[in-house]
């Protein structure tokens, strides 16, 4: 398997109404240190239908400014629809909403 679909596999696994962080998508996946690597690999999600990368936000519950598919006010409608509330200032509060990754 590559690390691209390492890290689609830890995405999807993410529930509704939830969100994960980069670094822990990374360290799901195989290395803590692929953190970068998930960012790269959600900007080149082959299925967005599928594979849920609007749920992956930085360590501090931040929105992607650069959301590939819509960009970030897209992103913040995606998570909305999935009942996760995104703050003013376009961040998501972790200690609510973050995914154990169980």
């Amino acid at each position: 398997m590559t690390v691209f679909e390492l890290i689609y596999e830890q995405v999807k696994k993410i529930p509704c109404g939830r969100v994960a962080t980069y670094g822990q998508i990374a360290m799901l996946a195989g290395n803590p240190r692929w953190a970068r690597a998930v960012g790269y690999a959600l900007h080149a999600n082959p299925d967005p239908d599928t594979i849920p990368c609007y749920r992956v936000v930085n360590r501090y519950g931040a929105l992607s400014p650069a959301f590939v598919f819509g960009g970030i006010n897209r992103q913040a409608e995606l998570l909305e629809a999935d009942g996760v509330e995104v703050r003013s200032d376009n961040t998501v509060d972790l200690e609510k909403y973050l995914w154990n990754g169980l």
